[in-house]
């Protein structure tokens, strides 16, 4: 079978699925702000995922994501704040003084933040509250999660904060079938009737593991793509990372896709290979989205 190709059957999840798929388009894709033009390279708001950048500090994060022509950058919980503060994590449990640190370097590097997560949102009120006053305070757009339990408090918050929230996706797992967020059908179920802001952080990277089609599972979420962690790899099911243009994801279709979508999201680039030394590859993504945007140029 060539995998490149594969679509899963979208009858096993029923007809009505897709037809949501179609009609959520009409308002979701205005659900949030743009992102301001200055943060955007090629058409997109571009940068990375922090967890690209796992092995060094929140600010060599944003000094490597500057380095690599990145303007925006999606934070995660856990990483380390900076070398001269090692035992300070940063997460939505932050002090307002650290806060404002990591602020103070996103300007200095003029980068901005835009997504938190991949982070557990809890269904108690009281403890998911905390995550979107983090949210809120940082300025950031979404909250990318993968707690559908909690989606009834996730959707009552969303409304208070205006802060929107992507469910993620990771590779399928065959041995737990109660993990579902990996099928764009599921999630587009998952959301039905629920407020706009509330969509999916398209990985395709994990969509190739998983043996789907990346393109595909994006027309399925029209309307509902929130944000994008944009991976190519060398193949289907088990691989790795490649820079944009080198793999099976056909990341130029992937753009023209998000194009024809008028998506106003970012993208993240989460570039899990040669972690001390992937500045070089992470440029050349953002370079392939730059000629994209320019291919004149």
């Amino acid at each position: 079978m060539n995998m490149s190709t594969w679509i899963p059957s979208a009858a096993r999840h029923g007809l009505a699925v897709a037809a949501l798929a179609c009609g959520a388009s009409s308002f979701a894709l205005w659900a949030q702000p743009a992102i301001p033009a200055e943060y955007h390279t090629g058409g997109f708001a571009m940068g990375c995922q922090a967890y690209t950048f796992n092995r060094f500090t929140v600010f060599e994060a944003i000094e490597k994501t500057a380095q690599a022509g990145g303007k925006v950058i999606e934070f995660y919980p856990g990483q380390k704040l900076s070398k001269e503060q090692p035992t300070v994590t940063w997460d939505h449990n932050a002090s307002g003084e650290t806060v404002a640190a990591v602020q103070a370097k996103l300007a200095q590097h003029r980068v901005k933040a835009v997504n938190y997560g991949v982070v557990s949102i809890p269904v108690d009120e009281a403890s998911a509250r905390k995550v979107f006053a983090f949210a809120k305070k940082l300025g950031i757009r979404a909250i990318t999660t993968e707690s559908t339990d909690a989606i009834d408090t996730i959707e009552k918050l969303v409304k208070e904060y205006d802060v929107a929230v992507a469910y993620h996706n990771h590779p399928r797992q065959p041995k737990n079938p109660n993990y579902r967020v990996w099928d764009p059908h599921y999630i587009m179920a998952l959301v039905e009737g629920r407020d706009a802001r509330i969509g999916a952080c398209a990985d395709t990277g994990h969509w190739c593991t998983s043996g789907l089609n990346p393109v595909y599972c994006l027309q399925v979420l029209k309307g509902r793509i929130v944000s994008a962690h944009l991976k190519d790899k060398n193949a289907y099911g088990r691989g790795h990372d490649v820079p944009f243009g080198e793999g099976v994801a056909d990341i130029k279709a992937c753009l023209d896709e998000l194009k024809a979508q008028g998506f106003t999201g970012n993208i993240s680039i989460e570039y899990e290979r040669n972690w001390e030394n992937n500045v070089p590859e992470v440029t050349q993504c953002i370079d392939f989205v730059r000629k994209y945007g320019s291919p004149t140029r």
